[in-house]
């Protein structure tokens, strides 16, 4: 295991990692991996990969089988087993004609018997991507970081979506750092989707 400073022990001495063990909260979504087990063992292939590296869902495909639920080695994806939508029980203004007409067709949630998961707000991001082609230049990365819902609601930033083939933009500096590691990297799964470690300062003048 690799070794590091600590400031408890011996003043700085180098410890094992599991002598001193830290526990962290590490949310994580769908990786999008390249390959992606869920992908193979979808008998109506309601789970596919697309061109620019995500992992798609055709929810209006998806019958339920739960098999890519299954295969998910970072059990990431979610069965519906509600029916929100006109359910008294789940009144979250989806009961009424005028309510109904608020909500975004392309981003509510799926009804009961669907699985869920993380698309990467593929229709904001998408819709960001044919602007840019329209106006013939570059994504710039604040639109991206406007695109993603979960990017745009981080006040610290945590978070950062951007063009992988521009050698300028942040994910890409970010790609390059040495802290950068993927999830179960062994499994082969080759997710599209990387954290970089956490930097602690143990050291106590």
């Amino acid at each position: 295991p690799e070794l590091y400073g600590t400031a408890f022990g011996d003043g700085g001495a180098l410890n094992h990692p599991a002598d001193n063990p830290d526990v962290i909260f590490q949310p994580v979504m769908c990786q999008h991996c390249n390959h992606a087990p869920c992908e193979t063992v979808c008998p109506v292939a309601a789970t596919s990969h697309g061109k620019q590296g995500q992992n798609h869902m055709a929810y209006n495909r998806c019958i339920g089988t739960r098999y890519c639920a299954n295969n998910c080695p970072y059990k990431v994806r979610r069965f519906n087993w509600f029916t929100y939508n006109l359910n008294d029980k789940f009144d979250f203004n989806m009961n009424n004609d005028l309510g109904r007409m608020v909500l975004n067709p392309d981003v509510v949630v799926r009804t009961r018997g669907v699985m869920e998961k993380c698309s990467m707000c593929i229709q904001e991001t998408q819709a960001t991507i044919l602007n840019a082609k329209r106006e013939n230049r570059k994504v710039t990365d604040n639109e991206f970081k406007n695109s993603c819902a979960c990017a745009a609601a981080c006040s610290t930033g945590a978070m950062t979506f951007g063009d992988m083939n521009d050698k300028e933009s942040e994910v890409r500096k970010q790609y390059a750092s040495n802290r950068r590691y993927y999830l179960l990297e062994e499994i082969g799964t080759k997710p599209n989707v990387f954290y970089h470690t956490k930097v602690r300062n143990r050291v106590e003048k």
